[in-house]
């Protein structure tokens, strides 16, 4: 996916319609961060994904990574690529300056990873848990264990990875066996498996940082009994065992400065073992792990049986990208269609004379249409719930930062959600365009389709997500928070059918959790018809912005050059946001079967 053929659209976003500089520079660690300088950021990363990363896509996918007596090669370009990705600061791009990082706004970190998940998905699988790690280790991790991971986290000179599954536990984690033991130096052993673990071992790195979901011998049953321990692929002290994290030793005589006891000296390697990678459908660029921890040393992650609290500061971080992923390899898909339909020629198009562009078949008009409305929609939920994120953390408005997190809470399962379902039925849509060209390796959008299909299932499944948003979180207030973020979407008011819509979702929201008073499973039922509801009242919402700001555009620009936002804005309003009447009646419908609904206890009463 060309990075640069998506810049003026995502400026365009950011400026006008986000209006995003402004609301970044009213945050003290952004007040210096000016639009000229976020357009130069943006430049140089299209640039660095267009000509180090994009042209690794196909040989990641055909040669894929190798595996033998527990090492993973990575395919050919991979590791030069990486260390030129981390050398140039790119993975430190939002982190804060005196962890190693950049001190940039989130959002840009957005753009840089949507563009990579589109220009090479596999690849992008190796940094794509760094930031997560990073605030996970940032706000949990002793003192000890920041100094000596942090900054190797922040700056992605090492890799970090995530392992909460087991093979008999996916989802459900309170059924997780792995264990650690204290030991009297302040370490833990750790031992158990894990699965599906996202570059649990490679070549990119010399070392990996691994978050590993255990239990402490002393731990309650359930999810309430895990701990998060820190377990490196490779330990700093020689023997693997007294290794610990540094402390300051007195300065010797003559005055020099004090040293880091494990900071110098022989590396070891952890009892950390990759026991095979997955053969999958897609992302073959990328090792997916079973890894085996044997009596491996880590350290403590927070508070014991307090694990998952660490843990969800990665997963919450993980699930905002994971629905940039949706929206590049979307656009990429999109982008490959859109230029065979401008090329091919099959059969008249209605009024046409002779043979025509399939571009101006109304059928593929509308397929590729339709794509453009999600992307630009999609975009504009994501990059504005990326500068909500900066608002919850570094906003002195106390109002600000709750009306941030809230939106941030109640947001981001929706994106995770309904960007990642529609990146995969959206790049199937677009192979469509291709007819039987799509189906064969040649054009690479088959690629695209089978990458995109995973992104529904980690970092929590799609039907997790829109349980995690209806069951938790909007009916655990009866829904006021949902209807207070309705009521507060900035910009201008919306007209007489948005308000109409929005009422009905908020309408539909009290009467559900009235009838999940009868009937406790209804939420669990239209969970997903619940979240893809809201997600078109999200979208009708950036619409309403795009075309504000398109008509405001338009009175500045060559007539005809605000036009690029009017066709996809009509096919959202005629093919995608017509779903929510269907959504409402089904919710509608199985509400009504609950209130009918009565207990056999109250019956026989």
């Amino acid at each position: 996916m060309p990075a640069r053929q998506s810049l003026a659209d995502i400026q365009f976003l950011l400026t006008e319609v986000l209006r995003a500089p402004a609301q970044w520079q009213a945050l003290a660690p952004f007040a210096d961060t000016d639009s000229d300088l976020a357009a130069q950021v943006l430049d140089e990363a299209a640039k660095f994904v267009d000509t180090a990363v994009a042209p690794l896509q196909r040989v990641g996918d055909e040669v894929g990574c190798q595996f033998s007596a527990g090492t993973v090669t990575t395919p050919p370009g991979f590791r030069d690529a990486y260390q030129a990705f981390w050398q140039g600061g790119w993975p430190a791009l939002a982190c804060a300056p005196e962890d190693g990082g950049q001190g940039l706004p989130a959002v840009l970190e957005c753009v840089l990873y949507e563009w990579l998940a589109g220009a090479n998905h596999g690849w992008t699988m190796a940094p794509g848990l760094l930031h997560g790690a990073y605030e996970c280790i940032r706000h949990h991790a002793s003192d000890a264990l920041k100094a000596q991971y942090l900054e190797k986290v922040a700056t992605g000179e090492w890799l970090a990875t995530m392992c909460l599954t087991e093979a008999h536990a996916g989802s459900d984690l309170g059924l997780v066996r792995t264990r650690g033991v204290p030991q009297p130096d302040g370490s833990v052993r750790v031992n158990g498996s894990k699965i599906f673990i996202s570059g649990g071992e490679h070549d990119l790195t010399d070392n990996i940082v691994h978050l590993v979901l255990a239990r402490l011998p002393d731990a309650p049953a359930g999810p309430k009994g895990l701990s998060l321990f820190l377990v490196p692929k490779v330990l700093p002290d020689g023997d693997g065992r007294r290794a610990g994290p540094p402390q300051a030793r007195p300065a010797p005589p003559g005055g020099s400065e004090p040293h880091e006891v494990g900071s110098v000296g022989a590396s070891v390697r952890n009892a950390v073992v990759c026991e095979r990678i997955e053969e999958k459908m897609g992302l073959h660029g990328s090792p997916t792990c079973v890894m085996r921890f044997d009596d491996a040393t880590g350290w403590l992650v927070g508070e014991p049986h307090k694990g998952l609290a660490a843990m969800f500061v990665m997963m919450n971080a993980a699930r905002l990208h994971v629905g940039l992923q949706g929206i590049g390899l979307l656009e990429a898909a999109w982008q490959k269609a859109s230029a065979y339909a401008a090329e091919r020629r099959q059969m008249r198009a209605p009024g046409a004379k002779d043979t025509s562009l399939i571009q101006d078949h109304p059928a593929i008009r509308r397929t590729l249409q339709t794509q453009r409305a999600w992307i630009d929609g999609g975009r504009v939920l994501a990059y504005h719930t990326a500068l909500q994120l900066d608002v919850a953390k570094h906003s002195t408005d106390a109002g600000e930062r709750a009306a941030a997190q809230r939106w941030g809470a109640l947001v981001t399962p929706v994106l995770k959600a309904a960007l990642t379902d529609q990146g995969f039925h959206g790049a199937s849509a677009c192979l469509q365009v291709f007819g039987g060209h799509g189906y064969v390796r040649e054009w690479g959008i088959e690629q695209i389709v089978r990458d995109a299909r995973v992104a529904m299932i980690y970092e929590g499944t799609n039907e997790i997500q829109a349980i995690d948003l209806l069951v938790r979180k909007v009916l655990a207030d009866g829904g006021q928070g949902l209807a207070a973020l309705l009521a507060a979407l900035p910009g201008k008011a919306p007209g007489a059918a948005t308000s109409v819509r929005r009422h009905a979702l908020v309408e539909i929201t009290q009467t559900l959790a009235i009838a999940a008073h009868s009937d406790p499973e209804l939420p669990y039922w239209v969970a997903d018809d619940y979240l893809r509801a809201v997600a078109l009242v999200l979208l009708e919402w950036a619409w309403c912005q795009i075309g504000t700001a398109s008509r405001r555009a338009h009175g500045r620009t060559p007539t005809g050059e605000a036009d690029r936002w009017t066709a996809p804005a009509q096919a959202f309003t005629q093919w995608v946001l017509p779903e929510f009447d269907l959504r409402a009646a089904v919710l509608r419908q199985r509400i009504a079967q609950a209130l009918e609904f009565k207990p056999k206890e109250a019956s026989s009463a």
